[in-house]
């Protein structure tokens, strides 16, 4: 029986998605075992985990071989578990005995620069890395309104919104599901705030899109594509995220609610509508080929894309370890489909010759 492996951060995230996915394995011929990176003991090569028992139908604390097949949900923060686990999770993807489900991405301004000069550059809206308060000061000054986005965030978190009014500033974010304002008299008090923010991390540079229902409600279009049995991209399915109005995140963490993509496209003009989809299909296309020429082997990738007010359409995010939230709301028939997903793409990769770029670089682990 092969043995998949969920790899972690913490033995508490995602804990019904996987116990879905593990009481599936035993009819793919499968059995599940988790485990935390910072569990490998370097010189046995054992891990300790948990290991999904079928009769009981709960996990078992277990130790194990480190599993061939690995489906890697680690999401990284600044704490010091994540730095730990960093470089260990770098060693693993350098080993020629373990298969990856999907290698990840890098962080926003490396996804940024490798897309640029593809085809699909059009969509992306430009952006700028930002190291000192000058730079944002002069492209407000131009833009008036802009995005700082952490360029290795994810789930929307400190992203902020910045206005240049006649005498004023106006800085915006959403924390714990609430929009935070500020208003800064002058550039000089959004300088000494801007300045430690800077230094705390990298962030991204990009111009305001109006993204926004004409309730000012932000809202996006979250997509999910994965590979099937045959290791083939699909798109699993569609739906629209809208945030709180006066907001700037349509996330769901954020707060933000689900309608489906085709009621949403109902409530559109015919023509504005058909030229909408055409344009997403397109993008859809050609996005997972790039990728996987640009980077490492991918399994699935969450791709969000915006409509502004003018009717441009714009690539706002692109996630190799993307949530099933949108689809679970709008596509409750598709629930088993997604838990058998990551089990048959496993089951294609341990019956199939890889022959995989597994030269490693550490950027692909920022997401």
């Amino acid at each position: 029986m092969i043995t998949f492996g969920i790899m972690t951060l913490s033995m508490e995230s995602e804990i019904a998605y996987f116990n879905e996915m593990a009481s599936l394995a035993q009819s793919c011929g499968m059995e599940v075992f988790r485990f935390m990176p910072s569990k490998i003991d370097p010189h046995t090569l054992q891990v300790k985990g948990q290991k999904f028992d079928s009769k009981a139908k709960g996990w078992l604390e277990m130790e194990l071989p480190i599993p061939a097949i690995v489906y890697d949900r680690c999401f990284y923060g600044e704490d010091e578990h994540s730095k730990q686990c960093l470089p260990i999770v770098s060693w693993l993807k350098n080993r020629k005995d373990i298969t990856f489900l999907g290698y990840g991405l890098p962080n926003k301004l490396e996804l940024y620069n490798a897309v640029k000069n593809t085809e699909l550059s059009s969509y992306l809206p430009t952006s700028q890395s930002i190291s000192d308060s000058g730079t944002v000061l002069n492209y407000l000054t131009s833009m008036k309104k802009i995005i700082l986005k952490p360029i290795n965030g994810a789930q929307g978190y400190g992203i902020y919104y910045v206005k240049k009014n006649d005498k004023t500033i106006h800085v915006k974010t959403e924390k714990q599901k609430k929009i935070i304002s500020r208003i800064f008299p002058n550039e000089a008090k959004l300088v000494q705030w801007l300045q430690p923010l800077l230094k705390q991390r990298s962030y991204l540079l990009q111009p305001y899109l109006e993204l926004s229902t004409n309730e000012q409600q932000p809202f996006d279009i979250r997509i999910l594509l994965q590979k099937n049995e045959q290791g083939i991209w699909g798109e699993r399915g569609r739906g629209i995220r809208i945030g709180s109005t006066g907001g700037i995140l349509s996330n769901i963490s954020a707060g933000g609610s689900v309608v489906t993509f085709s009621e949403w496209l109902s409530s559109l003009p015919p023509a504005k509508g058909d030229y909408i989809r055409q344009e997403v299909d397109f993008i859809l296309s050609k996005l997972p080929a790039i990728l996987e020429k640009e980077f490492l082997p991918l399994f699935e990738i969450g791709v969000d894309i915006g409509i502004a007010k003018n009717g441009s359409i714009w690539i706002l995010d692109i996630n190799s370890k993307p949530g099933r939230k949108v689809l679970f709301h709008t596509r409750p028939d598709l629930q088993e489909t997604l838990y058998l997903a990551p089990l048959l793409y496993g089951k294609h990769l341990s019956q199939t010759e890889q022959i995989e770029r597994k030269n490693y670089y550490e950027k692909t682990l920022s997401h």
